[in-house]
């Protein structure tokens, strides 16, 4: 197949089209420059994982749009080191922390509407704002906001290698309506997210355990432009093992399941693995901060799944999965619902039952202190014995939602190759989120990361280009 060379002449080239991409693509426009989205998604899928969002982390240092009370840039940045483990640039935290404030109204005047934040386990009405319409509906804005300044979109836009000439990417290479074309902008953000979609990659990093992951995001960040540029030697950042993994429904699809595929149940419940045995503190801490490392945690189990079990006093205390639990009569009729041992989940539930204490004092929206002694693990809040019937079940699923190893970069979000800058590249959203998240996952940090270095790309690559 023959190239098109494509005379049109752009100023900024954004490659991607989510939350990042967008903010890159208007912010980059309103300075008056000639804008190109490359999405690889057909239009009807445009918008990456962005499509499944549902809020965005804030501080703010008072009551602000949709959010109560305040959220200092110290307690936001606690919470972070402790699903984190530390491992993250406190400088480029605190800046994504910090510009944070100023993006929410920044959001609304690009068309974005907020609702009030949603109330039960979420507990996120003074941190996280949460979008009228969900994630669909932000993309959807952006993307008008965007088509209003003129920004050019090529949608099902594959691209397939950027060269890169000593410190400068000096062509783009790209699929679309089935031409292979090259432009060479001014200047380019890169903002197509991470690798999960590549299964192999996954597999790779994780091992045959990760043929047993679903995608919870697009199908379409496969990692081709990330994995080009670290073949030329850009500046890498974070570990291929290291993820924003949740456990979610395990009758969701392989991709794209999305956000009503989560399962916010397991506080209230206990967990336990295809042996009927419980193999964490489902009670550690409240939702947010705690959801992110349950991916992971039933990543080790054997078949890389778990299985929830509640009673009828949990059933409406968490937002349910787009399929319905479960339902028995008793514990060895669930267990044979479920395909597990019923002899050995009974053991497990009524060694449960009998370790929990006094409920008096049970609270589902705030560490309670409701918890089980004499048992390993414990369970530290929240634990009530599973003893009313009907009870009810899910299975788990180790869901991706987007890879860590990505694009390093600096608080221009500029990316380097042989510790110097690539003059005209820079990087937004998953695809280099890696440079903040070491590990663990916070609750609407991503968008929160790529509004902020969309917004700083954006301007930088304009101001390169002009």
């Amino acid at each position: 197949m023959t190239v098109q060379e494509n005379t049109e002449q752009w100023d900024v080239a954004v490659i991607g089209g989510g939350n990042a991409a967008l903010c890159a693509a208007i912010t980059a426009a309103e300075t008056g420059a000639r804008v190109l989205i490359l999405e690889t998604a057909p239009k009807p899928y445009r918008g990456g994982n962005s499509r499944h969002t549902r809020n965005f982390r804030c501080m703010h240092s008072g009551p602000l749009g949709p959010l109560t009370d305040s959220y200092s840039e110290d307690e936001y940045f606690s919470d972070l080191m402790k699903v984190t483990g530390g491992k993250t640039d406190e400088h480029l935290a605190r800046l994504a922390i910090r510009t944070s404030e100023e993006c929410l109204p920044w959001m609304e005047e690009h068309g974005v509407r907020f609702q009030p934040s949603l109330s039960g386990t979420l507990s996120l009405a003074r941190t996280n704002a949460f979008f009228l319409g969900g994630g669909k509906s932000l993309v959807n804005a952006y993307y008008r906001t965007a088509t209003a300044l003129g920004v050019d979109v090529r949608y099902e836009a594959k691209v397939t290698h950027l060269e890169l000439s000593d410190d400068r990417i000096v062509r783009i290479d790209f699929s679309h309506e089935g031409q292979e074309q090259s432009i060479s902008p001014a200047s380019l953000v890169v903002a197509s997210g991470g690798f999960q979609a590549d299964t192999d990659w996954l597999a790779r990093a994780w091992g045959p355990a990760a043929k047993n992951f679903l995608i919870r995001g697009t199908p379409y960040n496969r990692g081709v432009v990330l994995a080009d540029l670290l073949d030329q030697g850009v500046t890498q950042v974070g570990d291929p093992t290291q993820c924003h993994a949740v456990a979610i429904d395990g009758r969701a699809p392989k991709f794209d399941g999305g956000i009503v595929t989560r399962l916010d149940c397991v506080p209230f419940s206990i967990v336990v693995n295809k042996d009927g045995d419980r193999f964490y503190d489902e009670g550690e801490d409240v939702w947010p901060k705690r959801y992110a490392i349950w991916g992971r945690l039933v990543a080790a189990q054997p078949d890389q799944v778990g299985y929830v079990i509640i009673d009828s006093r949990s059933l409406k205390l968490f937002m349910p999965s787009v399929f319905p639990p479960i339902e028995a009569a008793t514990i060895e009729e669930l267990a044979d619902k479920m395909g597990l041992p019923a002899q050995a989940l009974r053991a497990t539930v009524d060694g449960f039952n009998a370790a929990c204490g006094d409920t008096s004092n049970f609270h589902p929206t705030e560490l309670d202190g409701v918890c089980t002694t004499g048992i390993t693990p414990p369970k530290t809040n929240w634990a009530r014995p599973i003893a009313e019937p009907p009870f009810y079940g899910y299975s788990l699923r180790t869901g991706v939602t987007f890879t860590y190893l990505g694009l390093k970069v600096d608080d221009r979000a500029q990316c380097s190759v042989n510790n110097r800058p690539v003059r005209n590249m820079w990087a937004a959203g998953e695809t280099m989120a890696g440079s903040i998240l070491g590990q663990g996952y916070l609750a609407g940090f991503g968008m929160t990361i790529g509004t902020v270095f969309g917004r700083i790309a954006g301007k930088e690559a304009a101001a390169y280009a002009n």
